[in-house]
């Protein structure tokens, strides 16, 4: 069954699905739109814009004095090559990748440009492995398995903890030119004034589509780093089938001011890459949604105006305020506006509303708000909204030559990924990619989905949480934890600025909650309460009283709402691996953290911090 919608943008490809139905209740989806022809590697793109568009520039990053230092793209490509061929002389190659520790930053992207553009691996490594622990056990496991013949890290002072707590087997340790080389570095102003000959057009020539481009480490909240391997046709098919579903990024190159993290595939693939293949600009935001560096992004979204702006929900909700009460910053912010991108959790309800309302009283009109879904295993891109949408949640459908199929599985629909874009396995580990993918070749992501019409399909698929993460009451109900956990953000409203739901075999279901900034809302006569006062006030308990009702007369039964939930003073820990670089919660890592908490939360009599709800006429169990 093929289907389409009637609805069709000039700004995006018409949204148009074929569906096959299997006997078993699995369901194949596939896009129509074959995948066009595309660049054989990252490099070409590069070399492509160097030769037609040598002055644009390329990307931008603040300097020590707070101006703007800006790159062209003709300058990054001599600098890549002079860099590469300084990596060929060291014999560096596929068996001996570069590593790299740092945030992100002009030196990184050119050196991550070089080691690609000659068929070196790249492996950027979380900086949060450097400082979320005292032992760097996840530093230590990183630097086993990828064995790197080069680390480059942008500031050996920062990291000179973690550096001199691992074994790094004798690589070669590069510093970034902003930082006197220490006793044993190499600093990387040597490597950028090397002189490039024949041997980097032969090795660039010589990368094809399997050459492995990076290997990215997976987040490891359930044991070690793995190492997924990204090929550079798994890099560049992506691209292309970005460039097919949202057709106005060729004919507009896009500006972007982005915080996301390079050694995470959302910023480091999915956005650096589009600036990459359609010849755009990429301010680089040192800042982040944590209190304290979230005003270094609020500076530069006051100078720079994105055309499309990415961020995390946790980024929105930190930026919303300051859009609705700074009317400068809001006409900078949507002066070129096309497009806000949210991905890697669900938006909640009053996030989209707000930012909504915002463009209409920016712009007399709603801006596009879309999203997509993926993987770091799918470069990352498997499903993407282009076209119109109303609400959040909805992931789009599959891209060009990407083929899902969602398989039955405890009451949900447990999505795979099939294509050009995905990952051949891991690194070093035969058997993790063994067991990574079915009997007909799809990589089992993890995810649920659903249709968000089973009559009409092309109106896309709806997130549907984590297979992992759901979990059984005592009763043997399933609780759906993603759908769960953004139902009682936007009930708790402004109370909460993030929820953990919690439950593994109890009687009800119970929220940890962090609060929200605007939480003090409620509590306007008393503005110098401290954040364990606010968790006990007797205003924030009756409103989260009140949202649990609502919630418990809304669902169908115990597993659909929050019994009771826990007001915590202090929020969640990046470098304890509760906040991902990404800024998305970790479910997993709260709940084994906090578990004395959990206790607290469904202990009776309960604490002063925890408001319990009160059973609820006609509410069934």
């Amino acid at each position: 069954m093929s289907a389409t919608t009637r609805d069709v943008h000039p700004d995006f490809a018409p949204a148009q699905v074929d569906v096959e139905r299997r006997a078993d209740g699995s369901l194949l989806l596939r896009s129509p739109q074959p995948l066009a022809d595309h660049a054989r590697c990252l490099g070409e793109h590069l070399k492509r814009w160097a030769q037609t568009r040598p002055e644009q520039v390329f990307l931008a990053e603040r300097d020590d004095a707070g101006a703007w230092r800006r790159l062209t793209y003709a300058h990054a490509l001599q600098q890549v090559r002079a860099c590469a061929a300084a990596l060929l002389t060291r014999g560096l190659g596929s068996q001996r990748p570069v590593a790299i520790l740092s945030d992100n930053s002009i030196t990184q992207a050119l050196l991550t440009l070089a080691a690609m553009h000659v068929g070196v691996p790249v492996a950027p490594i979380s900086p949060a492995y450097s400082f979320m622990s005292r032992d760097f056990g996840r530093l230590r496991a990183a630097a086993a398995l990828l064995q790197p013949g080069l680390v480059y890290v942008e500031d050996p002072q920062r990291f000179a903890p973690a550096l001199q707590a691992v074994d790094w087997q004798g690589a070669e340790l590069v510093s970034g030119p902003q930082h006197p080389p220490p006793a044993g570095f190499t600093s990387c102003t040597q490597l950028l004034a090397s002189t490039a000959g024949a041997e980097v057009e032969r090795a660039y020539h010589a990368v094809g589509p399997d050459t492995i481009a990076k290997i990215l480490l997976t987040s490891g909240s359930t044991g070690e780093p793995k190492g997924v391997i990204n090929t550079q046709r798994m890099l560049c098919a992506n691209q292309q089938q970005l460039l097919q579903v949202w057709p106005f990024v060729v004919r507009e190159p896009p500006i972007i001011c982005d915080w996301l993290p390079w050694n995470h595939t959302f910023g480091g693939n999915h956005n650096f890459n589009l600036i990459l293949a359609t010849g755009g600009t990429l301010y680089i935001d040192a800042g982040k949604p944590v209190p304290g560096l979230i005003e270094r992004t609020l500076a530069n979204l006051r100078e720079v105006s994105p055309s499309i702006y990415f961020n995390v929900p946790r980024g929105f909700d930190m930026l919303v305020p300051a859009l609705e009460r700074d009317d400068d910053l809001r006409v900078s912010f949507f002066r070129n506006m096309k497009m806000l991108f949210y991905a890697a959790a669900a938006l909640p309800q009053n996030l989209w509303e707000r930012l909504e309302a915002l463009s209409r009283k920016q712009l007399g009109r709603r801006v596009h708000m879309v999203s997509a879904w993926g993987a770091t295993e799918t470069a990352p891109l498997a499903t993407g909204v282009h076209y119109t949408i109303d609400r959040p949640g909805i992931i789009g459908l599959p891209v060009p030559a990407c083929t899902l199929k969602m398989v039955p599985s405890a009451g949900k629909l447990e999505l795979r990924v099939r294509g050009p874009n995905v990952t051949p396995g891991y690194w070093r580990r035969d058997d993790l990619t063994a067991a990574a993918f079915d009997e007909e070749g799809f990589y089992r992501i993890g995810d649920a989905g659903r249709l968000f019409d089973d009559t009409r399909p092309q109106q896309g698929i709806v997130f549907d949480g984590r297979v992992a993460e759901d979990f059984k009451l005592s009763s043997g109900t399933w609780v759906h934890v993603g759908q769960l956990r953004v139902q009682a953000i936007a009930a708790l409203d402004p109370v909460a600025q993030d929820v953990v739901v919690a439950g593994h075999d109890r009687a009800a279901v119970g929220l940890l909650v962090f609060l929200g900034p605007r939480c003090r809302a409620l509590v306007q006569s008393e503005l110098a309460l401290s954040s364990e006062e606010l968790a006990v006030h007797p205003l924030v308990h009756a409103h989260v009283r009140a949202a649990l009702a609502c919630m418990a007369q809304a669902g169908s039964g115990s597993s659909t709402h929050a019994a009771r939930a826990l007001l915590m003073s202090d929020a969640p820990d990046i470098d304890a691996g509760e906040i991902t670089d990404k800024g998305y919660i970790n479910q997993r890592a709260v709940l084994t953290r906090r578990a004395a908490l959990v206790e607290e939360l469904f202990s009776d009599p309960p604490s002063a911090r925890t408001v319990v709800l009160e059973r609820v006429a006609g509410q069934r169990d």
